[in-house]
């Protein structure tokens, strides 16, 4: 899990050194007025640049983001589905299932609001421990009922890991490294060239802070653990409300 603020910190830290060395380079080269004017047209070509970059990446953020809000929102409803369909059961299987439906769900919730790797670690243990146990469970349930309901609730318990599957899959998709460099890479050119060519404080140190805090919004958004913007399981913590035993 990484830390919101060190995430803002570093890209601060860089984007400042390379300001400082552009200064650096500009009390050795000295630059004419010609040569100034050419390199404004390089740095806002660069930031142009640059703002394009983050602009698609932070669509890419906001595009993970909405999937993951839909796979949570898909998995209340599978085990809302499954928690029905066991129902058909004999009795004594019913209650077995419908109890490990909520264990399962409470680990389903602690996996979207754990904020560090143990935690994580933890719940992702007994997520994997009660699917196996609902297999058990449902798979001697079906033996006693007929074959059409037997499919019905097998395939519901499937449904309830593929979507479980398919939510470890958004959460585990990130923007690559290869757009993470890019982005690095311009953004200390394009402040080294604001180092070289602005003279007043203020423009010196706003773009290193503006893009900092644009890199923080796009890394907080495509890493859903331990940030400030989090997919809060809403629906997952509705259905265990609603599932507890009356």
């Amino acid at each position: 899990m990484r830390t919101p603020i060190f995430a803002l910190l570093l890209p601060l830290t860089g984007l400042c050194l390379s300001v400082w060395l552009g200064l650096l380079l500009r009390k050795k080269i000295k630059p004419d007025k010609d040569t100034r004017d050419d390199l404004i047209v390089v740095q806002g070509a660069t930031l142009t640049l640059l703002g394009l970059i983050i602009g698609f990446s932070f669509s890419m953020a906001v595009s993970r983001y909405d999937q993951r809000k839909v796979f949570e929102e898909a998995e209340a409803n599978t085990i809302r589905t499954e928690f029905l369909r066991a129902e058909l059961l004999p009795a004594a299987d019913t209650a077995r299932v419908q109890e490990l439906l909520r264990q399962y769900l409470d680990q389903r919730v602690a996996f979207y609001e754990a904020h560090n790797s143990d935690q994580l670690a933890q719940a992702n243990g007994n997520v994997a421990r009660l699917q196996a146990e609902l297999w058990s469970a449902v798979r001697g349930g079906t033996v006693a009922v007929p074959v059409p309901i037997a499919v019905l609730v097998l395939s519901g318990l499937n449904e309830v890991m593929s979507s479980e599957g398919n939510t470890q899959a958004a959460w585990s998709d990130h923007i690559p490294l290869g757009a993470w460099v890019l982005m690095v890479t311009v953004a200390c050119f394009g402040s080294m060239l604001v180092g070289i060519t602005a003279h007043r404080i203020i423009v010196l140190m706003a773009l290193p802070i503006v893009f900092s805090v644009a890199f923080f919004l796009v890394s907080d958004l495509d890493h859903p653990h331990g940030g400030l913007i989090n997919t809060h399981p809403y629906n997952l913590i509705s259905l265990a409300d609603s599932l507890k035993p009356r």
